[in-house]
Order: structure tokens, then C-alpha cells, then sequence
């Protein structure tokens, strides 16, 4: 009897000892493709405009220092600051959200788009 009492017991905690040795997994994060809308070097904020379906999205991010940001029309997508991109770049931007708000993880100038009508 007391045999079945430990197996029992055993086996309801198992799952839970295995529970908590799992790695906590990373953080979540999304991606948006857009044109830039503003650029705040001494805030380090970007607004970047996305279309979604048929609506118009638009994203304000915090760029922390140490986020790397890249250019491809560059060599091998060469490092640029934030103070390089300009209303108007096409960008790709990995964020995630925080309780501050978003916060960009990789940007990248993919393009620009030209102004104007001919």
C-alpha cells in the first residue's frame, strides 16, 4: 500500500519538476514592412506606415541604441545610424511589445519611395 502511495505521488509530481526545468521561451515578436512617417533621433522613436488589408496601420517604435539597423543597398547590409533614415525609406522592422510600448529588434532600409506625381 504504501508502495502505490509513493508511485501515485511520484507521478504527479514529475510533470511539474519537468515544467520547471524548461527554458523560458523568448520573447514574442512581430515584423512590419512600411514607409517610414517620422524619425525623433533625440527620442529614438520611428512611426512606420504599413498597409494591412484594406487599412492603413501605423506602428510607433522605440529604437534602443543597440538595436542593429542596416541598409541593403549597402555591402553585405551595411551598418547605418538612426539619424540616416528619413521620412519616406521603406523599411522592415522586428518588434516586440513591452509594457513601455513597442520596441524595434532589427531594422532594415530596404528602399525609398520617390515623391511626387510626373
Amino acid at each position: 500500500m504504501r508502495r502505490v502511495t509513493l508511485l501515485s505521488l511520484g507521478s504527479l509530481l514529475i510533470p511539474f519538476a519537468v515544467a520547471a526545468q524548461q527554458v523560458a521561451p523568448t520573447a514574442p515578436h512581430d515584423s512590419v514592412r512600411g514607409a517610414i512617417r517620422a524619425v525623433d533621433t533625440s527620442a529614438r522613436t520611428l512611426e512606420v506606415t504599413a498597409g494591412v488589408g484594406f487599412a492603413i496601420r501605423v506602428v510607433r517604435l522605440q529604437v534602443p541604441p543597440a538595436v542593429p539597423i542596416t541598409d541593403r543597398k549597402g555591402t553585405q547590409g551595411a551598418p547605418i545610424n538612426l539619424a540616416e533614415l528619413k521620412p519616406g525609406d521603406v523599411i522592415r522592422v522586428s518588434f516586440g511589445s513591452r509594457p513601455t510600448g513597442f520596441v524595434a529588434y532589427t531594422i532594415e532600409r530596404i528602399g525609398s519611395m520617390e515623391a511626387g506625381v510626373p
